[in-house]
Formats: C-alpha cells, sequence, structure tokens
C-alpha cells in the first residue's frame, strides 16, 4: 500500500509542505519525504543473534534508520547492520529506537521462566537476556490523516517467554517533516491483562534512541553535544555519568557532527503524561525517557520515591513521547520549538 500525504510542519507555510509517502510491507512501515527515506519502522521477522549465524524473532518493533533531512542517519547501526569501521558492539538490545520497560510484574499468570537478571522481579523487555518477554505486533489498521499528518495505528501484545498476555498496546505513529527535522510522534495505550501490572523500579526504560557512534559522548573524536531542556549541557569527548542523568526534563537531544554534517537527534515527553520521564541519558550514546523509574533505580531525582506505577486488569494508561532528527544543532536544528510544536 502506497499513499501520499501533506505533513503539516510546524515552520512551513501551507503552500510549502512536504509530502510524505508511506509504503507498508509484511515487515516494516517505510516513511519518505519524496525520495529520501525517513525512517523503517519495523514490526516484523527476524533480527541476527548476537553471537555466531542464525536469526531470532524480533523481541520488539523498533525504529531504523532515523534519518535527519537529507538523509543522514542519526542513529546506530549495528547490530541491525553491520561491518562499519569502528562500530560499538555493546548493548545487544539497543536496536536505533525503540519504546518497553525492564521489569514488568504481571499479578495472576505464573512466570515459569525467570529472566537471567536478578534485579527483575517481573518480565524483562528491555534487555534480550534468556528468557526475556516479547512485544509481538498482532494487527496493522489502516492509514489515517489527521491536520495533514501521516499516522498508522497498530496493536501489540506484551507477552511473557511462555506467550502469555500481560498488556495489550495501541501504538499510533505519526510522521511529519520539517526544512530542519523529522518529527516522529507516537502515541502509546498499555491496556492490563493480567490481574494487575506493575510498572518496576529500575532503570532500565523505555523510551529510548541508541545515536550514531559519531555522536557518543564517550567517543574518544566525539563532535557530540548532549542538551537537556532544563538548561543542563555536556560535551564530548566525555565519559562518565551525564549531570543530566537521572533528572526530570521535558526533553534531551544528543547533536554532533556525521561525515562533515551537523546533525542531531531527540526525544520529546509530552507533558501531558501522566507520570514525568527521568532520564537514562548516557555518555556510551543511550538516550531514553523513563516515567517508570523510582528511588532504586539510582535516579537522583526520584531519591525517596517508592510508589510504583501500577494498571488494574482492564485499566489503559495513555503515554505520549516523539523522536526528532534534525540538522544543525540543539539551536539550529530549532529543538526547543519543535518540541512547542508537539506538545500543544
Amino acid at each position: 500500500m502506497r499513499l501520499s500525504l501533506s505533513v503539516l510542519a510546524f515552520c512551513m507555510s501551507p503552500s510549502a509542505l512536504p509530502a510524505v509517502s508511506v509504503d507498508v510491507t509484511p515487515d516494516a512501515i517505510i516513511f519518505r519525504d519524496g525520495d529520501k527515506l525517513i525512517t523503517e519502522y519495523r514490526y516484523a521477522g527476524t533480527v541476527a543473534v548476537e553471537k555466531g549465524k542464525g536469526t531470532k524473532p524480533l523481541a520488539k518493533p523498533y525504529f531504523y534508520p532515523l534519518n535527519a533531512p537529507g538523509g543522514t542517519p542519526t542513529t546506530r547501526a549495528w547490530p541491525l547492520k553491520r561491518g562499519s569501521a569502528g562500530e560499538t558492539t555493546d548493548h545487544f538490545h539497543q536496536k536505533s529506537a525503540w519504546f518497553c520497560h525492564g521489569d514488568v510484574i504481571p499479578e495472576g499468570i505464573t512466570l515459569k521462566a525467570k529472566s537471567s537478571d536478578k534485579h527483575v522481579q517481573g518480565v524483562d523487555f528491555w534487555s534480550e537476556f534468556p528468557n526475556h518477554g516479547r512485544i509481538v505486533c498482532v494487527k496493522i489498521d489502516e492509514l489515517m490523516t489527521t491536520n495533514g499528518t501521516a499516522s498508522v495505528v497498530t496493536h501489540n501484545e506484551w507477552r511473557t517467554p511462555e506467550g502469555a498476555v500481560v498488556l495489550r498496546e495501541t501504538r499510533t505513529i505519526a510522521v511529519s517533516t520539517t526544512g530542519t527535522g523529522n518529527l516522529i510522534a507516537v502515541d502509546i495505550a498499555l491496556q492490563a491483562v493480567a490481574k494487575s501490572v506493575t510498572f518496576g523500579d529500575t532503570k532500565e526504560g523505555s523510551f529510548g534512541v541508541r545515536v550514531s557512534d559519531d555522536l557518543r559522548l564517550n567517543n574518544p573524536k566525539s563532535t557530540g553535544v548532549v542538551t537537556s531542556a532544563d538548561g543542563s549541557a555536556a560535551t564530548g569527548p566525555k565519559k562518565g555519568t551525564l549531570p543530566m542523568w537521572g533528572q526530570v526534563a521535558a526533553w534531551h537531544d544528543y547533536s554532533g557532527t556525521i561525515d562533515g554534517k551537523p546533525v542531531g537527534i531527540a526525544i520529546f515527553a509530552d507533558p501531558g503524561n501522566p507520570h514525568p520521564s527521568a532520564w537514562h541519558t548516557r555518555d556510551y550514546g543511550l538516550m531514553a525517557a523513563n516515567p517508570f523509574g523510582r528511588d532504586k533505580s539510582g535516579y537522583p531525582a526520584m531519591k525517596g520515591k517508592t510508589e510504583l506505577v501500577k494498571l488494574d486488569k482492564g485499566q489503559t494508561m495513555k503515554l505520549r513521547y516523539a523522536i526528532y532528527a534534525h540538522t544543525g544543532d540543539v539551536k539550529t536544528g530549532r529543538v526547543a520549538e519543535a518540541f512547542t510544536a508537539f506538545a500543544k
């Protein structure tokens, strides 16, 4: 299926709106601006195993690549594409961009296969250690147009290692583009299937990206800069805990130079979310908004907070995030302006 849709841009006049096309394949939903790829949302199929030969089913849907206008990729290719000079090969589970959580605790469902991570009380949807959970796309609805934005509604099941459904999720993906950035907005509705579902207290979550190795701060040749909406920043080369790690903010941005081109990628957390996000943003290129981590996560902003997020059976929680892949740095890429438009 291929449709061409006009997409509303926050900084462009109606006469200058670009056209976004969408291809839906058995494995991916592909968004393009003309002949330029914006992103692929990969929801089915297999991926190569971490070591050795062979493949395995997807642990969860992910976006790859995530290109800035002009086609520069802003996220790491490994392990989806391998063999790039100097590529990092850590954190196999961090595949470009995703949404999940590292400890989802269902009541009333027996977990025979326990996570190999002793800190996980329920099901681990974040890592891909033995006995991890899977987020499986079971349905894709037709494309829609709302205020000129191209969107697709997808339906997922969060399953235990044995295949029991813990959560049902409706995930709406809306893509728009401007002269400075490509925006992928993701609306999430999680409904508990188990008697109750508790989101465990862990730093391993939730809406995340793994940025290009060229941007990561701990690269000795890094040109990267991490900027938080609260005004704090960290500039590469830099190793260690970043000043914005574990703090609550509306957005984080990772910018720098890739192949001589200034680009960046930001994550936005909607201020209307029922739980504010603390940030699991690291020097090695991880950037993730986590609404579920509490005192045990180690996040400074959550010190002393112990009340966990819980859904009773049938109860639904809605969250909204976005990815903004842009040209330029945080200022010339108009990150703050893009967030304001997203949050309206």
